[in-house]
């Protein structure tokens, strides 16, 4: 982002759209002060077109989330650039931001299946903008690859944060393929930039576009290294998520890619992270960091640092003999040099961590998604990871293969826990459901605040329950932490959708 240097840091509030901390992204998508629930359905029916994909949005209240105030937008709805194709997976990936600064979030949509002039899996994201009416799908905007790439997938994953003070706005980043592309959102001209009411929202949006920056990871990585980070050791990485946060605590968020490294070099296969760090010319890569290709971030010891969080579901190269780990999860504390700096914290936890509930082996995939909040509004993020390899009891006797599993770990002054960690599951009383092969509950976890009650509920997803039709469980926050008592699920027929092999709850907004 050359030349876009800005003398001040933009400001955040908490609860902000827009802000730099991770809890300063709360997905309100029509300015109402309650958090929304955003959710992706790739798999699902649209347009006639099995595969195409679909999205939902529950918008919060002061009674929380529901059904009944609730929206489902695909490629075939009004307003959204179309058509619904079969395989478009619109939906694999989900984030939220306010692209043009009005005051509402906007909703990201990865659609990584879309093919583009004549080129496979070319990819592209969609912008589905926040008004006061929400997400109505009207004046979405398409986000492409410069050049399509067969295979190149653009918007796999997602995401958008203050990465740098080039924009009132939120910054778009994209991965495309080995890279991380970055946009901005001009507004209309002559209307003042974003957020001054010179022009309605809808006409500025109509009027502007996005660009697309000369900068990408590889360039932000260059000029990292220029800046006397020589001494850092870089790992060729295949990324597979993105998150934010500011894990330096200087008013600009910082951008973490997540993957798996590839080549013949040291561990390959194994799960690395990029730390790139948000600044006035936008983010520049600091050092990597061992974890992933999972990635969520927070504060969990409530130092005014976000901490980042990785998971490593797989472990290769497992000696044979050797004690499995069945998944292991990354701590890796703020600082004032962020995560991975001189002096800083790092923790690993495994399901043979002292005080966690369950036993480590192989194929759990405990840490195949984690999120990060604060379940008992003691201050203190907590951290929910989701097992959808964890096998459990069979009704009818014997064990349910993949059957899955949630853990949440405590967040307290010294920093996470396991003392008073709990696991569920649909073997769990008062949880919905029967815990059956393949349901892969837990595949993905959020913990969402919907009500603003300063405690945030349990978001647990199935995208393999009932043959790959997908339901999410939603586990209420008590002044306790988490639990299973009131909890309840649905599925996307209960939202307009129609759930025949929807994978409803492969991928819920961060």
């Amino acid at each position: 982002m050359a030349g876009a240097a800005v003398a001040a840091a933009p400001t955040a509030s908490a609860g902000t759209p827009g802000g730099t901390h991770a809890n300063d992204r709360n997905c309100d998508f029509n300015g109402d002060g309650y958090e929304d629930v955003l959710i992706g359905a790739p798999g699902a029916v649209a347009g006639g077109s099995a595969g195409a994909g679909l999205v939902t949005v529950q918008y919060g209240s002061a009674k929380g989330i529901g059904t009944a105030h609730a929206k489902a937008i695909s490629r075939a709805t009004p307003g959204v650039p179309g058509p619904a194709s079969p395989g478009d997976g619109f939906g694999t990936a989900v984030a939220s931001g306010d692209l043009d600064s009005d005051g509402y979030d906007d909703a990201i949509v990865g659609v990584p299946g879309d093919d583009r002039s004549g080129v496979s899996d070319a990819g592209g994201a969609l912008v589905l903008w926040g008004s006061p009416d929400g997400l109505t799908g009207a004046d979405s905007t398409w986000v492409g690859p410069e050049a399509a790439e067969e295979n190149g997938r653009f918007g796999a994953a997602v995401a958008a944060a203050r990465l740098s003070g080039a924009t009132p706005g939120d910054v778009l980043a994209v991965l495309d393929r080995a890279d991380v592309r970055f946009f901005l959102f001009d507004a209309a001209p002559g209307s003042g930039g974003g957020g001054d009411g010179a022009l309605a929202p809808e006409r500025r949006r109509a009027h502007g576009a996005f660009r697309a920056l000369d900068a990408t990871t590889r360039d932000a990585t260059t000029r990292g290294t220029a800046a006397a980070r020589a001494g850092e050791p870089r790992r060729a990485l295949a990324p597979r998520s993105l998150t934010t946060g500011d894990y330096d605590n200087d008013g600009y968020a910082d951008l973490v890619v997540s993957g798996v490294t590839t080549g013949t070099g040291t561990d390959p296969g194994r799960g690395w992270s990029a730390y790139l760090a948000g600044g006035p010319d936008g983010p520049a890569w600091v050092r990597d960091l061992r974890g992933g290709p999972v990635a969520a971030s927070g504060d969990i010891d409530g130092d005014g640092y976000d901490d980042l969080v990785t998971g490593e579901p797989d472990a290769p190269g497992e000696a044979a003999g050797a004690r499995p780990t069945g998944g292991v999860v990354t701590v890796h504390y703020g600082s004032p040099q962020g995560p991975g700096g001189p002096g800083t914290r790092v923790q690993d936890w495994t399901q043979d961590s002292d005080h966690v509930p369950g036993t480590a082996e192989r194929g759990d995939a405990w840490g195949a998604d984690i999120s990060v909040g604060d379940a008992n509004g003691d201050g203190y993020a907590d951290v929910a990871v989701g097992a959808p390899g964890e096998d459990q009891p069979a009704g009818t006797g014997g064990s349910a293969v993949d059957a899955g599993s949630v853990t949440v770990l405590p967040g307290t002054p010294a920093g996470l826990t396991g003392t008073g960690s709990r696991a569920w599951s649909q073997s769990s009383p008062h949880v919905p459901g029967t815990a059956e092969a393949g349901d892969r509950w837990g595949a993905q976890v959020r913990l969402v605040d919907p009500d603003a009650d300063g405690r945030f509920d349990l978001v647990a997803a199935a995208p393999g329950e009932n043959a790959g039709d997908g339901k999410v469980w939603l586990l209420p926050a008590t002044a306790r932490g988490i639990t299973a008592t009131g909890a309840w699920t649905y599925g996307a027929g209960a939202l307009g959708a129609a759930p025949h092999g929807a994978a409803f709850g492969a991928a819920i907004d961060e």
